[in-house]
């Protein structure tokens, strides 16, 4: 089985063709800067990268540059559409409606569109992927798989907010989570590293990017995660605030005269490591000046790295201990500092990192605590893509 698995943003969408019972990637790649000058796709097969420039401005032109390239004759992998057997989609927010991979209709494109509110950055673009593809391939099955999903498992004490009830049962108001594939991905891949049995384990799982969050897994099911109703919740992020006290958020509107929907933007893109070190998000950036001795980036990755900790913690206690820590996601899997700081002086708690295996280390899967840790750390790249392709799968064979 060939399926394409679709991630649409708002200015861009990434594409992998797997064969998902091989776990074999044919092709992938990435069209960005939709609707801004410098569009173009990124494409990559067997090794070789190709760069194109694009003459587009949606989502519907970026689908059809997707499918043309991978049935090109000289850099594609199929020979023609009729070659692809399923289109796997990448949803961000099902709110409480999902809680596995479905196979999309008009109902669930209703829903998706009912959950706009609950993400509005995330969204509409994946609407619009899906129904991109849906045109231009009719006929083809289309498979939604949630953020959401995976943490569907949280329990009432760990879902819900201390605001009256009625919010709940009648607004759906509640802790939803994100980044399920990829903490699902990471944990059992975990436990395979270590050959034990995600079912009697215990794991806690860091997805840090631009955007982060960590999750607690306990026996193969999420029982806690830091992302909330939205992706502003939990961590401080590279443009989002992370929690903070509601207090700011009514102060700071008032004091610049903001709208609802301004306030909403100015703590999702213009917060975070953003706004500490009034300079970049780029964690590349920020580690360069901070070890160089500038105190304010210096700061600022203290107060990303405190959290990152202070979640950490949290779920070592919840779940009255932990077996392993998984670092993942573009600065999970790359930045050796915030690994090791975020987990300094927790010796205590049975974790340690072994430098020389930690120091360097980009990108890789590598078990980095020292041999006499009782806690396993690891780096795992994610797959998201992988988990799509095989959920795709999964429904499908069932239907």
């Amino acid at each position: 089985m060939n399926v394409l698995t679709i991630n649409s943003g708002s200015s861009s969408v990434k594409y992998q063709l797997i064969q998902p019972k091989k776990e074999k990637v044919l092709c992938k790649g990435l069209v960005e800067r939709i609707g801004i000058d410098g569009t173009r796709i990124k494409h990559k097969i067997d090794g070789e990268k190709v760069t194109k420039d694009l003459n587009i401005d949606n989502h519907k032109g970026a689908i059809d540059s997707i499918l043309e390239i991978i049935t090109d004759d000289k850099i594609g992998a199929l020979n023609g559409l009729d070659e692809i057997d399923a289109l796997g989609h990448r949803l961000v927010h099902g709110g409480d409606k999902f809680s596995e991979s479905v196979l999309i209709d008009d109902e669930v494109m209703q829903a998706l569109r009912e959950c706009i509110d609950f993400a509005p950055l995330h969204n509409p673009p994946n609407i619009k992927g899906v129904e991109a593809a849906e045109e231009k391939l009719k006929g083809k099955p289309n498979v939604g798989v949630f953020d959401t999903a995976f943490h569907s498992t949280l329990p009432p004490e760990a879902y819900l907010y201390a605001i009256p009830y009625k919010y709940y049962r009648e607004e759906s108001i509640r802790k939803y989570g994100f980044h399920g594939t990829s903490h699902y991905f990471v944990a059992n891949k975990a436990a395979k590293i270590i050959d034990r049995d995600i079912e009697n384990m215990k794991i806690i799982t860091c997805h840090l990017g631009n955007g982060a969050s960590i999750t607690a897994v306990k026996n193969g099911k999420s029982i806690d995660t830091s992302m909330g109703f939205t992706p502003l919740e939990g961590l401080v992020m590279g443009t989002r605030s992370g929690d903070i006290d509601p207090g700011v958020i009514f102060y700071i509107a008032e004091e610049e005269d903001m709208s609802v929907e301004e306030a909403n933007q100015f703590f999702n893109k213009k917060c975070g490591v953003l706004g500490l070190s009034e300079d970049t998000s780029d964690m590349r950036d920020l580690e360069e000046k901070a070890l160089a001795g500038e105190k304010q980036y210096e700061i600022t990755l203290d107060v990303y790295h405190y959290r990152i900790k202070k979640y950490i913690s949290a779920y070592i206690g919840i779940m009255n201990g932990v077996d392993a820590i998984v670092f993942t996601g573009g600065v999970g899997e790359n930045s050796d500092y915030t690994r090791a700081d975020s987990l300094k002086d927790m010796e205590n708690l049975g974790i340690m990192i072994d430098p020389k295996k930690n120091d360097g280390l980009r990108g890789e899967e590598a078990l980095i605590s020292t041999d006499d840790s009782e806690v396993d750390v690891l780096v795992i790249p994610t797959n998201e893509e992988l988990v799509i392709a095989q959920e795709t799968a999964r429904v499908l064979e069932k239907q």
